[in-house]
């Protein structure tokens, strides 16, 4: 038995991972409470209004540490309505890094406005401070931060360079709602933070987006933009834009969902501990392989003030010389026999998709990222080393502290690494898709 054991379940073996409860991986947790709320505003018929979502916003900026926060009916549009906030305009660049959803720059297209992409450090996948300078011209007008899978980007080397520059810093939080950078929470250092609270976030509300910003002005133009309802004097005091009350500046309506609002007041009680429970666990899973080669978790010291929020989407990154030259693929075709599939690659590079090269949806004389630009910036796309060569994959999301269920799929990827010399002699060719455009719920999808 112990020989059957030892050996890989591709090959025979007996997979290493059994049945795991329902709940340790369900996401979000929601009890009556959650219920409760949503069917109240449902009896009300209170959906269209925006008193709820008022009460969520003005929690959610004390929760925050921020003077000011906007809902909207999702994450795209909060984070169309901070670069709006910025003034990002036709001409105008926004730099961000490559590796990471559309929705942290495509909306610009909507503003006339164009993106610079940007490397990202190797080990926090998060924009390369380093990479900055090489991307700002004379319109550079700001730089998107993503806190990529829960991590926090380097925001000491960001705002140096920013301030340098005098360049706007928006901080795309969506994937790490409530993380900290040194003891502070993301989404406190730039000028304005956007994020999604979509039903798959580590902050779950439905659908949703909010913003958050210590400026006045930035939230009556991000107010303004989309909530046609609340541009007015009795939310607005910015006077050049109360000329144009009661229309959307944007053109589009972000109200939200009020169900959705009632839930986030709920979640927002718990999230901050659910959130502990969930950081307690993905580390136990990292320690218990933090001597295997060719795994390198993506996570922050905890000593060292910064924490990964809610660990959303969690990833590790590969290393595949440690395992002789083993693709990944091979590793995540063995990993799955033994009861535990991974996807592979995270966000594909955006600078390689075709609607950054040559889509023209404008139908203007020159491609839409370059439409209204100064220069051809599509010429700064490359190299990006670390965007085009990083090797990463997902990760179990535990959402509570099992010691044995997650031992057993630490002993998964431990027992694959283990094998990498008899996976690489039986592997066929690496024929697989380096990630994908968007995350699914499904790893095999």
């Amino acid at each position: 038995m112990a020989n059957e054991r030892d050996q890989l379940a591709l090959f025979g073996g007996t997979p290493a991972i059994g049945p795991a409860p329902e709940e340790l991986f369900r996401w979000p947790i929601t009890t009556r409470e959650d219920e409760d709320a949503i069917l109240e505003v449902f009896r009300a018929n209170a959906q269209s209004g925006t008193q709820i979502t008022e009460q969520f916003e003005r929690e959610f900026a004390a929760w925050q540490g921020a003077r000011h926060a906007v809902a909207y009916c999702n994450g795209t549009l909060a984070v169309e309505a901070a670069m709006y906030a910025c003034g990002l305009g036709a001409g105008d660049e926004l730099i961000c890094p490559s590796k990471t959803y559309w929705a942290s720059c495509l909306q610009a297209f909507r503003l006339g406005a164009t993106v610079v992409f940007a490397d990202i450090e190797p080990d926090s996948l998060c924009i390369d401070p380093n990479d900055l300078e090489r991307c700002i011209g004379p319109r550079t007008k700001a730089i998107m931060v993503v806190h990529y899978l829960a991590h926090p980007a380097n925001m000491d080397g960001i705002m140096a360079v920013a301030r340098r520059h005098n360049l706007r810093v928006i901080e795309d939080v969506s994937h790490a709602q409530g993380g900290l950078y040194k003891g502070r929470k993301l989404g406190s250092f730039g000028d304005i933070a956007a994020m999604s609270l979509m039903i798959g976030k580590s902050f779950a509300t439905g659908e949703m987006g909010i913003i958050v910003t210590d400026s006045r002005e930035l939230h009556d133009r991000a107010l303004a933009y989309a909530h046609y309802e609340r541009n007015n004097s009795r939310y607005i005091e910015t006077e050049d834009l109360l000329a144009y009350a009661s229309m959307p500046l944007g053109g589009v309506k972000g109200r939200v969902n009020q169900m959705c609002s009632a839930m986030g007041r709920v979640q927002l009680k718990y999230y901050d501990q659910r959130c502990a429970e969930i950081r307690q666990a993905m580390n136990l899973f990292w320690d218990l392989l933090a001597d295997v080669p060719g795994l390198k978790a993506h996570r922050v010291d905890e000593a060292s003030g910064s924490t990964m929020a809610g660990w959303y989407c969690p990833h590790g990154i590969y290393k595949r010389d440690e395992l002789g030259g083993l693709p990944l693929s091979c590793f995540a075709e063995a990993l799955k026999a033994e009861g535990c599939s991974i996807s592979i690659g995270g966000n594909l590079p955006l600078h390689t998709h075709p609607i950054f090269q040559h889509y023209n949806g404008m139908k203007t004389e020159k491609p839409t990222r370059i439409a209204f630009a100064e220069r051809d910036v599509r010429l700064l796309d490359r190299p990006l080393p670390v965007t085009e060569s990083i090797e990463i994959f997902s990760i179990p999301w535990f959402k509570h502290v099992r010691h044995d269920i997650i031992g057993q799929y630490a002993a998964a990827f431990r027992k694959v690494a283990a094998h990498a010399g008899q996976l690489r002699r039986q592997a066929r060719p690496d024929e697989s898709q380096p990630g994908r455009w968007y995350f699914y719920a499904d790893p095999d999808a």
